[in-house]
């Protein structure tokens, strides 16, 4: 059975042993009640294929940077990622101008920045913007939202051939986690394209949340079994799992053995209580407000506090070609409340000088007005910003024309911004991580990082 095995295409052998690890090796997921259920919260982070993707030293692959720049110290322990899906209006945010045909409805305020002004959604996050560098200056090649946001992800263009890893599988793979009880990458909200951890093994993918009120789910013993009567399954488990080892050494089997044994770690580790956001005082969580991305936020922040290096938190809706003067108030006004308690707070705890807080989106929206009182996708410039974790707030980085339509300064691609987070990640971004086709990559692609932001 074993040659069979070989001869089966990748998909085939994959869908064969999730199917037989969940028989065999598996009896964990019938046996160990609790831990077979804890499987829905782990799956996201197992994604079952790739073999252990080879890490090499080389150059530098641009030819840009000096040897100081690519051996940098990192500024940051941990990063929260708050990504804004379906294209965030710049002009109507971040980047406002002065024509009135092309900021409509939307007012201009100032901040307490001199110099640096905002839409006038955002009242609250204009008293913080002494925290922040707004680049202004960002381009993206895709314009579709799928391959948009996969490309903000990844920093690579979508291949049918090859799935990129994240920047989370990034960070869990060169830096590894703070703590060892929890995952060094945590997402939370509904899946957004980006591929997890890629070709890279499954242990580096990021722990999927799906509700920040539930936390991680199913991720205690079953109140009806003794610690005796679990540690008796755990043994019959290891027994079988081992014979199963023995025969079968695929490498789909050691992935789905890991998810469980990091399951195993994790509910017995006091850093659980990390993932409830119902432990913090009502004043704190009504800063946040009740939405699920604010409540997502509120989670990102405790992640982080137990040592979490990465959590990305989602907000959707705002794919705005229609009626877009109808949606901004509500959208802009939840950001304007995330964004501005989520930098207070982690001021507040000490937390911000080691915590890089990072805004993106796929691209941005055209500075015209459509017919339908909306604006369509603008990947030729936008905005995303960057707080904390070494970054030198009050500036804002790049320029664009008179319209918003156009770069006239400092053009920021996507795998630049990318390797800015790297940079300040301290990550080895120049190095090469091979796929298992012997592909080379690194961390963001060909991106420069953005020097100028930190100190």
């Amino acid at each position: 059975m074993n040659n069979e095995l070989n001869y089966l295409d990748e998909r085939s052998r994959r869908d064969f042993m999730s199917h037989a690890a969940r028989a065999f090796l598996g009896v964990s997921a019938g046996v160990l009640t609790g831990c077979g259920r804890i499987e829905e919260s782990l799956q996201s982070a197992a994604q079952v294929g790739g073999a252990p993707a080879a890490l090499v030293p080389s150059d530098d692959p641009t030819g840009t940077l000096a040897a100081s720049q690519l051996n940098n110290k990192p500024t940051a322990k941990s990063v929260i990622y708050l990504y804004l899906g379906g294209g965030m209006s710049h002009v109507d945010t971040f980047d406002p101008k002065d024509d009135k045909g092309v900021m409509a409805q939307t007012e201009t305020i100032s901040t307490n920045v001199d110099g640096i002004r905002l839409g006038h959604w955002l009242e609250k996050t204009a008293r913080q913007m002494d925290k922040v560098a707004v680049v202004n200056s960002l381009s993206s090649t895709q314009g579709a939202h799928g391959p948009g946001s996969y490309f903000m992800h990844t920093s690579y263009a979508q291949r049918a051939s090859i799935i990129h890893p994240r920047m989370g599988s990034w960070i869990s793979r060169l830096s590894g986690p703070i703590n060892k009880n929890l995952p060094a990458a945590v997402f939370v909200g509904q899946e957004s394209v980006g591929g997890g951890a890629g070709f890279m093994p499954s242990k580096f993918g990021a722990l999927g949340i799906a509700s920040p009120d539930e936390g991680l789910k199913n991720s205690r013993r079953p109140s009806g079994v003794s610690q005796d009567e679990f540690n008796k399954r755990l043994e019959l488990t290891s027994f079988l799992d081992t014979q199963f080892h023995g025969k079968y050494e695929l490498k789909e089997v050691q992935a789905y053995t890991d998810m469980y044994k990091d399951a195993l770690k994790m509910m017995s580790s006091s850093d659980l209580k990390g993932f409830n956001i119902q432990d913090e005082p009502k004043s704190v969580k009504a800063r946040y407000g009740e939405s699920r991305f604010g409540k997502g936020a509120l989670l990102a922040r405790r992640l982080v506090e137990h040592g979490v290096r990465f959590v990305e938190v989602r907000s959707g809706g705002w794919d705005m070609h229609n009626n877009i003067f109808d949606a901004l108030p509500e959208k802009v006004g939840e950001l304007d409340t995330v964004l501005s308690a989520l930098l207070q707070d982690l001021e507040l705890r000490g937390m911000l000088d080691e915590t890089m807080v990072v805004l993106a989106t796929e691209f941005g929206r055209t500075p015209s007005i459509s017919g339908n009182a909306g604006r369509n996708h603008f990947p030729k410039a936008f905005s995303g910003l960057l707080a904390g974790g070494g970054i030198r707030g009050g500036q804002v980085y790049g320029k664009t024309d008179k319209k918003g339509a156009n770069i006239v300064e400092n053009k920021v691609g996507v795998p630049d911004f990318n390797a800015t987070i790297a940079y300040g990640m301290g990550l080895p971004y120049n190095e090469i991580v091979y796929s298992p086709s012997k592909r080379p990559f690194t961390v963001a692609d060909t991106g420069t990082p953005i020097v100028d932001l930190f100190g």
